[in-house]
């Protein structure tokens, strides 16, 4: 079977779409890469199972002992395949995914099936089987295929949704630049807004890039608000084998704290930039404001912060991104929060990154890392990164590898007490140096 690149499937899937809604056919695209994977990796565990003479291929609890979705007959692929040509695909796709669910408690209500609609053509739905029957996964478990499908699937779908989109997706670039300069291995990762979990996904990277240097194990806590993008979530995960407490359901970090008691060892976060409407005025008297003040009502930012914050384990890491906003504002008591934060020697470094990297908005953000214990006491790295990167297309920017290895090289060096400042790029000040600032934090 010929190998199909995935800016090729991409373009061909994109084809089929016909009049159909980008937020729409997202989730007939990922929900049939995720089908597709699911029965990949049971036909594998299959043909190995029937290796052994001892072993009955049929037997779900062999599927279970491998780890491995348990597929009825009517859910493999080569079923659906088969069905590919005939109007009842979308039926044969819902029943699949029903009885998947039905087997398998960990995905109950978490796959799409509402491929019968009328509204979704059905020979469109055929020749998206059809593509997909063409890629080609190979027998290498470690060979990520149909994973950086579903992940550059989602990239394509969030810019095509511009700011919807930036509700369930965060650049990849991004997600590396956090992960390379806060390097989670061996502990607790939690994300309180983690959209489809590319935070995760990187994660579990890093520490597979550096096996035998860091010898370490992952523990993922998420949490997403939104039911359809907590969906895609589990799904990405599911698709890397990739173990993940997401909470009960999805809920609203600030209101239903799914994992209330949890301390973690690493919080990399991309939380919806100035949420005016996120509820504080019910919030008033809750613990997680009394040690560095009351949010505002009318700005979540400090909100965020607060929570993350709160959540951290005594040698505890953050890397978040927020608008620039959130560095200099004194309104509404942000300016004393952000003075009390900084007092309690938390805020470890500033990047203020360029515009036009994300797909929801074109203000300037910034990546802030917190620490509980930082390396230099009393010092903040600041680095001013506005002109990194290259223009991806008229609209967007990107980070090169070579990027991403800088700035977190320059983030080691301070933390290793051998960084010298570079004029217009970087410096570390004290917090004395901060105070003469007004306790502003732009670079």
């Amino acid at each position: 079977m010929a190998e199909l690149r995935k800016e090729d499937l991409w373009v061909m899937a994109d084809k089929l779409r016909n009049n159909m809604d980008s937020a729409e056919y997202k989730h007939v695209c990922l929900g049939l890469i995720f089908l597709k994977y699911i029965s990949d990796s049971f036909e594998r565990a299959y043909q190995e199972i029937s290796q052994d003479e001892y072993a009955d291929p049929e037997d779900r609890d062999e599927y279970l002992a491998k780890n491995v979705f348990w597929m009825p007959q009517e859910a493999r692929w080569e079923t659906i395949k088969n069905s590919a040509k005939d109007p009842t695909i979308g039926q044969v796709i819902d029943n699949a995914m029903y009885v998947i669910e039905k087997e398998n408690s960990s995905l109950r209500g978490v796959l799409p099936k509402d491929f019968a609609r009328a509204s979704l053509d059905k020979r469109s739905l055929g020749e998206l089987v059809d593509l997909l029957s063409e890629l080609e996964i190979g027998n290498d478990k470690n060979k990520d295929t149909l994973g950086s499908v579903y992940e550059y699937f989602l990239g394509k779908f969030a810019r095509a949704e511009g700011k919807l989109g930036g509700e369930f997706y965060t650049p990849r670039s991004v997600v590396e630049l956090i992960v390379a300069m806060i390097e989670p291995h061996d502990g607790r990762v939690y994300d309180p807004c983690c959209g489809s979990g590319g935070m995760f996904v990187q994660s579990e990277r890093f520490v597979e890039d550096r096996e035998g240097r860091i010898d370490g194990q992952l523990a993922i806590y998420g949490q997403e608000s939104n039911y359809n993008t907590w969906k895609l979530c589990k799904m990405n995960l599911a698709i890397r084998g990739i173990e993940a407490n997401l909470g009960q359901q999805n809920a609203d970090s600030f209101h239903n704290d799914q994992h209330k008691s949890l301390k973690a060892d690493y919080i990399m976060a991309n939380p919806p930039f100035n949420i005016s409407d996120w509820g504080g005025e019910r919030l008033i008297d809750d613990p997680r404001w009394s040690k560095y003040g009351i949010p505002p009502t009318g700005n979540a930012n400090y909100a965020w912060i607060q929570h993350m914050i709160h959540h951290l384990a005594p040698n505890g890491k953050i890397g978040l991104v927020l608008a620039n906003g959130a560095l200099s504002s004194q309104s509404s008591g942000e300016g004393d929060i952000r003075k009390s934060i900084i007092e309690a020697d938390l805020v470890e470094g500033i990047v203020a990154l360029p515009t036009q990297l994300f797909y929801s908005v074109t203000i300037p953000v910034t990546l802030w890392f917190i620490s509980k214990n930082k390396k230099q006491k009393g010092k903040t790295l600041f680095i001013d990164a506005r002109k990194m990167g290259y223009m991806v297309d008229r609209k967007h920017r990107d980070f090169t590898d070579e990027d991403i290895q800088k700035l977190a090289d320059t983030f080691e060096e301070f933390q290793n007490g051998t960084l010298e400042d570079i004029k217009g790029f970087c410096a570390t000040c004290d917090i004395q140096d901060i105070a003469k600032q007004d306790y502003i934090l732009t670079p």
